[in-house]
């Protein structure tokens, strides 16, 4: 094992080593280094671990391979945490690794953390100890029923899996796993089922030029003309066009734009989508769904003709179902059927979308639509008084809080304060669930993708303060700034040990109102009080912090002055960082942004399918 992991060092990679003849074509191995091995032809080469019983000989492997200077293993404290950064390590760098857990628990924590990666179409593998397939009694940790194979069946559930019940079935694993994880628009987590028993196994004559090579998809565009000449045909007719930008529109900013001059139309982003108009750009709504904007709600609910672009349309985009009440018609570009078949009256263009986007824009620029200024013009008007909103709620003083018995910052107040600090620095901010996500991209004023990144597909509380710790992964990399409330961090408050281990360079924002905010303020909306979603626990966050070694904690004061002067400060410090911010919660409106959609919650359900169901799109 350590000639081979030394002469692939040497070479630089696998395909290399076998050309220079210093590793042999066949080999005979533990499926554990075939694994490692096949995971480096898929350009593998980070571990985020955290052992136990049931993965001490993949663990064995990983030692070998990383003193040859091959591989790099990094340990984690936390499953949940440990699967976030990965996502986010992928996600932000666009850099594959492999998460590595042991049976039971920690597997399920892992899965558990793998939702972010599955709701957000990001790409990582899965690798996690599972019981033996000798069946010789019940495995420690593992499920306790008299069922074979149950890790494998939960975790197809989540996306897709592949038990190795049989070592030499390692070539088609992988061939599958990288169809999962480098999918070109249904990317996902793939899990990859060890047994105990499995691992040490020998693999004999093991062809490595038959382990598969990362799958490389080529882009794919609509090849009739006539449903692309349909679709420009339906947007000549309509005077006013709205374009839903996905999540899938980030790397097609520059086809984004044209289409929607060429449309004649404007751009309404989703909370993943951030960015891909400059925020100025006179066609971007902003963001428009449950939460929304002014402006992207009213582009939404006024159109007759929406262009739906790499979006999966979930509730929070689309006012679970009802956003769009007098679209009549809709061209949907995207590469997955399901989300190109969500609405009815649909012209279908599938592939990828920037390049089915620049064949609409060429047909459309061969005859553009006559210019809609009225339709312009009204939504240009709902952008300032968004805009004048928005500023209104920024200028807001410190206003009284009853928990804190004094005046502090509004939640607004300091995310813009956070916001601009980290564009000055050129850091990116990433944002956890709650209130605090539904402020942080109704405030965003990103002018690129993933200044800002929103982790809104499963809204994961303790996403981002675990998030960040990619950026001490990572190859290249940035500045990262997590901004979490207080429940948020607490669910994943280990990134004070990981990211000083890890030697992260970054900071962790805790905005503290001793409550989950967001849910608080849904009950009283929709029920007229609170209920067990605060608590009366006052917590010093920068004492906790200051406890861990090698972290810097400071209190951000309460005004944007005293803010301001510790985000400088805790920049300042070459590692881990963190700033406690006491904000307010309370009835005063200006204490957040507020809702400008509908939305499938509560007793608000019954009205909100009442009118999906009236409704025929």
């Amino acid at each position: 094992m350590e000639a081979r992991a030394a002469a692939i060092a040497a070479a630089g990679d696998v395909d290399r080593a076998m050309a220079r003849g210093t590793l042999p074509r066949r080999i005979t191995c533990t499926l554990s280094e075939g694994l490692v091995i096949g995971l480096l032809k898929q350009g593998v080469r980070k571990y985020l671990a955290i052992f136990g019983h049931g993965s001490t000989d993949l663990a064995e492997a990983l030692r070998v391979y990383e003193a040859a200077g091959v591989v790099r293993t990094f340990n984690f404290r936390n499953e949940v945490a440990m699967s976030h950064a990965a996502s986010a390590l992928r996600w932000q760098y666009d850099e594959q690794a492999a998460v590595v857990t042991s049976i039971g628990p920690g597997a399920l924590q892992a899965m558990a953390g793998s939702l972010a990666a599955a709701s957000n179409g990001i790409g990582v593998w899965h690798v996690y100890g599972d019981e033996t397939t000798h069946d010789e009694g019940c495995n420690m940790q593992q499920i306790p029923k008299h069922e074979q194979g149950l890790y494998g069946r939960l975790t197809a559930v989540m996306g897709e899996s592949y038990v190795l019940h049989t070592p030499e079935a390692l070539r088609s694993a992988l061939r599958r796993g990288s169809l999962r994880v480098n999918h070109p628009f249904r990317a996902g987590p793939f899990y990859l089922m060890l047994p105990i028993n499995t691992q040490p196994q020998t693999i004999r004559d093991l062809n490595l030029a038959a382990l598969p090579e990362r799958l490389e998809v080529p882009v794919t565009a609509v090849a009739a003309p006539e449903p692309v000449a349909r679709a420009a045909a339906a947007i000549r007719r309509h005077r006013r066009v709205v374009i839903k930008a996905g999540g899938g529109t980030r790397r097609h900013a520059a086809a984004l734009a044209r289409l929607a001059e060429l449309a004649d139309g404007v751009v309404v982003l989703s909370p993943g989508s951030l960015g891909v108009l400059p925020d100025a750009h006179p066609r971007n709504m902003h963001v428009g769904g449950s939460k929304g904007s002014i402006s992207g709600n009213f582009a939404m609910a006024e159109a007759d003709l929406l262009i739906a672009v790499g979006t999966r349309a979930v509730c929070q985009s689309d006012c679970s179902g009802i956003g769009y009440p007098r679209v009549r018609t809709v061209v949907n570009i995207n590469g997955d059927f399901g989300d190109l078949a969500h609405y009815n009256r649909t012209i279908m263009l599938p592939g990828d979308v920037g390049c089915v986007m620049e064949q609409l824009v060429a047909r459309l620029a061969s005859e553009p639509p006559a210019p809609a200024p009225g339709w312009i013009a009204a939504c240009g008007e709902r952008k300032r008084q968004w805009v004048e909103f928005k500023n209104g709620r920024l200028r807001c003083p410190p206003l009284h809080d009853p928990v804190w018995s004094r005046p502090v910052l509004t939640q607004p107040v300091a995310i813009h304060a956070v916001l601009e600090f980290a564009r000055s620095v050129g850091a990116t901010s990433y944002f956890d669930a709650g209130d605090v996500q539904a402020n942080g991209f109704q405030i965003a004023a990103d002018d690129t993708p993933l200044q800002t990144i929103t982790e809104a597909g499963a809204s994961y509380m303790g996403f981002a303060a675990s998030a960040i710790v990619a950026s001490a992964i990572a190859d290249r990399p940035r500045y990262a700034v997590a901004v979490c409330g207080d429940g948020s961090f607490l669910m994943n408050p280990q990134v004070l040990a990981d990211g000083v281990h890890h030697r992260l360079k970054g900071m962790v924002v805790i905005l503290d109102n001793r409550r989950m905010g967001a849910i608080s303020g849904l009950q009283q909306a929709q029920y007229g009080a609170a209920h067990a979603t605060s608590d009366n626990v006052a917590v010093d966050y920068v004492a906790m912090a200051r406890s861990v070694e090698g972290v810097f904690a400071i209190d951000g004061g309460g005004s944007t002055e005293s803010l301001a002067a510790a985000l400088r400060r805790a920049h300042a410090h070459p590692g881990l960082s963190v700033v406690q911010v006491r904000v307010y919660y309370g009835d005063d409106p200006r204490g957040g942004m507020g809702a400008h959609g509908a939305w499938n919650v509560g007793n608000w359900v019954g009205a909100t399918q009442a009118r999906y169901h009236d409704q025929d799109l």
